[in-house]
C-alpha cells in the first residue's frame, strides 16, 4: 500500500456557497466533475487534480451526509478544524492493505464511486480523522 500522494480534503460547510465563491474566486480554484452524490457540494481543482471537496450540511437533516460519509454530522461543531470531513491520498496494493487491516482488527468501509473507476477504503486513525485511500483501476 505505498501512499503516492495527497489527493484531497475534504471540508463540510453550512454556507456551501460562500465556500465555493472563496475557493473559485479568491484562490482561483475551477469547479469541475462531481459524481451524483446524495447531498450538496462542489469539487474544486487545481489544473486537473480535484484538491477540495466542499460538503454542504443541511442542519435540518444530515442523513445523507450520515449514510454516505459515515460518523455523526453535529452542525454546531463545523468551525474551524472541526469542519475538516477526512484526509484523501491515492494508494496502490488495496489487497496489501486490507490484510494489513484484518490483521490488526481496524474496521473500515469499502466503496466503488460511482461511474468513475475509483475503489476506496475509509478508516479512522487513533484521533478519529477518516483517512480515505484511492485506487484507481490502474492502481488497484
Amino acid at each position: 500500500m505505498p501512499i503516492n500522494t495527497l489527493d484531497h480534503c475534504s471540508i463540510r460547510t453550512l454556507d456551501l456557497k460562500k465556500s465555493r465563491t472563496f475557493y473559485v474566486d479568491i484562490l482561483s480554484m475551477q469547479e469541475g466533475y462531481r459524481p451524483n452524490l446524495p447531498f450538496p457540494g462542489h469539487w474544486l481543482y487545481l489544473d486537473k487534480q480535484t484538491v477540495i471537496h466542499l460538503v454542504g450540511v443541511d442542519p435540518k437533516d444530515t442523513s445523507g451526509l450520515v449514510g454516505y460519509l459515515g460518523g455523526e454530522v453535529d452542525p454546531d461543531a463545523l468551525n474551524g478544524s472541526g469542519s475538516l470531513d477526512h484526509i484523501a491520498f491515492r494508494a496502490t496494493d488495496a489487497t496489501g492493505l486490507i490484510k494489513r487491516l484484518k490483521k490488526n482488527n481496524i474496521p473500515y468501509r469499502e466503496r466503488q464511486l460511482p461511474n468513475m473507476d475509483l475503489y476506496q477504503v475509509f478508516l479512522e486513525d487513533p484521533n478519529g480523522i477518516t483517512i480515505e485511500l484511492n485506487y484507481f483501476d490502474s492502481d488497484r
